[in-house]
């Protein structure tokens, strides 16, 4: 019986146009994504500065151990520009197949440098989060710091060309709050575990900025040079961080 449904689902897809991973923007909009986007509030700013056709990296501030933030930068490329824009995900989402398989129908792959090359190379869009797992499930008293960036965005900028598109992402630190992690569950089990306050998402007023892209050089000579490559990341790891700030410093309440 499941299979027969999945085949006729996938039959109902295929007469449609919609691919299994346009399903999260194409479908799934009318429901659980606008409902989630009314409910935030989410307004948004700097959409010039998506790309209408090619290659482009989004990297953006990772918070609230939910990924709501991914799913609501997602949805916003979408309604702005009619691009569904794959999204790096955490390892978590694809440790089980019956979790997996509904991972990559919402647009999720798994966090690999290859991964991104693949995307990128199909002059997709790549939504990522550079901080990790250390941002996702960072506690909340230290929101909107970013923590340490990972390398391999750059490098994947340099070996496609592809602009890099930074983002900031004000709400999502206070919509699903971390009291703590289990930090030494990384060396039992892979992963850091968040522990949370809330699981029901708080109605925190979200905002979004789209910041002006970064075009790199392609050069495969420079990805290789890691020296380089770290300069560029802590550049634009502190470009984003300071939009934090003025971000933060604009925002006048958090509920309202």
């Amino acid at each position: 019986m499941k299979a027969f449904f999945g085949k006729a689902i996938s039959k109902a897809l295929n007469a449609t146009g919609i691919s299994k991973e346009d399903v999260a923007y194409k479908v799934l909009p009318h429901f659980l994504l606008e409902i989630f986007t009314k409910y935030l509030r989410v307004s948004s700013e700097g959409e010039e500065h998506l790309l209408k056709r090619g290659p482009f990296i989004i990297v953006a501030n990772h918070s609230g151990f939910m990924g709501f933030d991914a799913l609501m930068i997602g949805h916003q490329i979408y309604l702005h520009t009619k691009r569904v824009p794959r999204i790096i995900a955490h390892k978590l989402w694809f440790l089980r197949p019956e979790i997996s398989v509904h991972a990559k129908k919402l647009g999720l792959i798994p966090a690999t440098l290859g991964n991104g090359l693949k995307i990128l190379k199909k002059r997709q869009g790549l939504i990522l989060f550079p901080e990790g797992e250390e941002g996702n499930f960072k506690p909340t008293k230290y929101r909107y710091r970013l923590r340490r960036f990972r390398r391999g965005f750059v490098r994947l900028a340099l070996q496609t060309g592809a602009p890099i598109v930074p983002v900031a992402v004000i709400g999502a630190e206070e919509t699903n709050i971390t009291i703590s992690q289990i930090r030494w569950a990384k060396q039992l089990l892979g992963v850091i575990i968040p522990v949370p306050l809330n699981v029901i998402p708080l109605p925190v007023k979200w905002h979004i900025k789209f910041m002006e892209p970064i075009y790199l050089e392609k050069s495969e000579e420079k990805a290789n040079d890691m020296e380089y490559v770290t300069r560029v990341t802590r550049q634009i790891r502190i470009k984003l961080q300071r939009e934090l700030h003025a971000q933060l410093k604009k925002r006048e309440r958090i509920f309202l």
